[in-house]
């Protein structure tokens, strides 16, 4: 009985000693620490005398160190290292098999480095060392020694420290995968921190915004001044130059920014859709309106309202817009009760107010209330170093969205970077995502344009000033095909996009173009370009100058020409289609001579 009472015993002190181990290694991943405990544990509860965990140095070298010990001083430690293969804890890491030594003073491998585990006077010390072995590779060896007294098992030690063991170093394992994350997270988050910090040498950007430019750098700066504030910003500039981008920028960089952000195109509603858009209406408002709907504003409360094309709504309902502006709170349509909204107002428009308002045509009161911080938006011909940019952002999108992998040439920049674009950005966007459908290989060259082979989509806009249909290019000198601004330097205003303005002055004559192959210069002076390149010059039948008056002018070409139209459109220099419009518009009847 007193065999087995013993055996119970000793079964009991291993199964604690394991619990322990367990509950020490689970309350940390501080694998200096919970190794130092789990050592002590053993050493106490197995009555060893010395043990340690010996792990590969840190330095990626080929050395053994030892990690953590307990019955080993400071000294003793740092001098315990061995190579793989060396000794009885080399050749137990080198081969992932135990090794038990009954006898320190009669094992010929036995290598103490450290002077701690060698022979005592007369007293027999076993060293028994086991790998710490996980699923993939062995990353360590726990070492232990005890002295060999009456009762004690080596077999019995070595399956338990066998068992100590795998649990070190699975531990081990999990430090290991927690440091190798952490330090993944590390290097994400100093990525993010660099990508959101802004550019060095004082360069500011705007998520979704593109421009490194300086006129894009003053746009910027103006954002990031007016964003904080409640101030309504109204946004100028051509069509396509990112207006949207811009008001979505001030809406995220504002203490709003976690409100709704609301968006209307005024151009694309009448009057009456406008209003019960903007206000809401209540139930049998209109034939149609089966329940209470709120509008824009109301949904834009606490948040921003963006109103798009604010130039083109009607001069009624610049009226019901000027009330809500002032007093900020609006009847729905179909009702009288009025509600009020907090709501940070965002306008867009490519038209000339000013002019607008000169003109009657925009109420000044309206203007004066939207008007209060303005953001200009430079067209793209005026920043055309920010077109490499551009052009890489698309280039990338397209590829990710289509899987290819296209590249531009530096020959092909060239011409992108010198093209007029009155469409600006968005032109910009067609005209590479067009061209990389249809280009064959992975590679876009100058020629692969449609510019190139005279079939740019957009070539007359690039030599017509829409201010008046029937007046001559204010010409300048192109660029592969394309149109480089006015001679005179200077950008349009927004009144110029505006197709519906139909007053210019007398056309003056415009300067030939820079590449033959693009255009040609008759012997009589006109220009012509895209379709009407190869077509013969017209008789020249001019009497005087032209008049000033655009219907005038018109009966004059008209005249001059024979009442041919597209011989008129050639001598004023647009296209028939034009030509035909603005024939239309005058009511002014062809002859047929």
């Amino acid at each position: 009985m007193s065999s087995r009472t013993a055996l119970s015993e000793r079964y009991q002190v291993q199964l604690s000693t394991v619990y322990e181990v367990c509950r020490v290694l689970g309350a940390s991943l501080d694998i200096e620490r919970t190794f130092r405990v789990a050592l002590n544990t053993l050493s106490a509860q197995l009555g060893l005398q010395r043990a340690m965990v010996v792990m590969p140095a840190e330095d990626g070298g080929h050395l053994l160190r030892i990690h953590s010990w307990v019955g080993l001083d400071r000294d003793q430690a740092a001098r315990g290292h061995w190579r793989s293969g060396e000794g009885v804890i080399g050749r137990v890491y080198a081969s992932g098999m135990a090794a038990v030594v009954p006898d320190v003073q009669d094992s010929p491998e036995f290598l103490d480095r450290t002077g701690a585990f060698g022979a005592r006077d007369d007293r027999r010390l076993a060293f028994i060392v086991v790998p710490m072995k996980t699923e993939r590779a062995t990353v360590g060896v726990l070492a232990a020694q005890r002295e060999m007294e009456d009762g004690a098992r080596l077999t019995d030690d070595q399956r338990l420290l066998t068992m100590v063991a795998t649990l070190l170093a699975q531990s081990a394992a999990l430090h290991l995968a927690v440091a190798e994350e952490h330090s993944r997270l590390l290097q994400e988050t100093t990525r993010l921190q660099k990508a959101l910090a802004r550019e060095p040498r004082g360069r500011l950007a705007l998520d979704n915004v593109i421009g490194e430019s300086r006129a894009m750098q003053q746009v910027f700066t103006e954002v990031h001044q007016a964003a904080p504030s409640r101030a309504t910003v109204l946004l100028r500039g051509e069509s396509g130059t990112g207006k949207e981008a811009i008001a979505r920028a001030i809406h995220f960089l504002s203490p709003r920014k976690d409100a709704p952000f609301i968006k209307v195109n005024c151009a694309a509603l009448t009057e009456s859709l406008l209003e019960s858009e903007l206000f809401g209406h209540e139930r049998g408002a209109f034939t149609g309106a089966v329940g209470e709907r709120k509008g824009r504003f109301e949904l834009a409360h606490g948040g921003t309202l963006f109103l798009d094309e604010i130039g083109d709504v009607s001069p009624g309902f610049q009226a019901k817009l000027l009330r809500v502006l002032q007093e900020r709170e609006f009847e729905r349509v179909g009702g009288s009760k009025p509600v009020k909204v907090d709501v940070r107002l965002i306008c867009a428009t490519n038209r000339d107010l000013e002019k607008m308002v000169q003109r009657g045509e925009y109420r000044a009161d309206l203007y004066y209330r939207i008007n209060v911080v303005s953001i200009f938006l430079p067209p793209l011909r005026e920043r055309r170093s920010d077109i490499p940019p551009l052009v890489t952002h698309f280039i990338d999108r397209f590829n990710k969205e289509n899987r290819r992998q296209l590249k531009v040439t530096p020959e092909a920049m060239k011409v992108l970077t010198a093209c007029y674009w009155p469409g600006n950005v968005r032109e910009l966007e067609n005209c590479i995502e067009r061209t990389a459908t249809m280009v064959q290989g992975d590679l876009i060259r100058d020629l692969a344009f449609p510019c190139r082979n005279n079939r740019c989509l957009t070539q007359t806009l690039h030599f017509l000033d829409k201010a008046d249909a029937v007046a001559a290019v204010a010409g300048a000198h192109g660029f592969n095909g394309h149109a480089a601004p006015p001679a005179n330097g200077h950008a349009p205003s927004p009144a110029a996009a505006d197709a519906s303005s139909w007053s210019m002055p007398a056309p003056a004559p415009a300067p030939p173009l820079a590449e033959a192959g693009a255009a040609e210069t008759a012997a009589d002076g006109v220009t012509r370009i895209g379709p009407t390149q190869q077509l013969p010059p017209p008789v020249s039948r001019q009497a005087g100058p032209a008049p000033d008056g655009e219907r005038d002018r018109l009966i004059w070409a008209m005249e001059q020409c024979g009442w041919v139209q597209a011989k008129a459109a050639r001598l004023l220099r647009i296209t028939p289609r034009q030509l035909g419009y603005a024939l239309q518009k005058h009511r002014i009847e062809v002859r047929k001579l």
